[in-house]
């Protein structure tokens, strides 16, 4: 026997899928790239801003916004973070 019999209507709770753990960080993640310079940090900042900016439809994409996709692909902190902005010229004040 199968079990217990279950209707078609009835909701059955599931967990959420659980998160690809993420790959340890690698002091060879902070050498360049010999293509283009970037490490692997940049080029995942940089590509997360693409894809963010596509799906905005081309308005600035807040930092913060940023910040969590970035997250979910590379452990980093938000001054890491705010650091390749500057590198990369991203990051510009309000004034010009």
């Amino acid at each position: 026997m199968l079990g217990p019999a279950r209707r078609a209507d009835a909701s059955i709770a599931r967990a959420p899928p659980r998160p690809r753990p993420m790959r340890p960080r690698s002091p060879l993640d902070n050498l360049p790239d010999v293509r283009d310079g970037l490490t692997r940090p940049e080029r995942i900042v940089l590509v997360t801003l693409a894809e963010l900016q596509e799906e905005r439809r081309g308005r600035n994409v807040p930092t913060a916004m940023l910040y969590g996709r970035v997250v979910e692909r590379i452990d980093m902190s938000v001054d890491e973070l705010q650091r390749i902005l500057q590198r990369l010229g991203a990051a510009r004040g309000y004034g010009g």
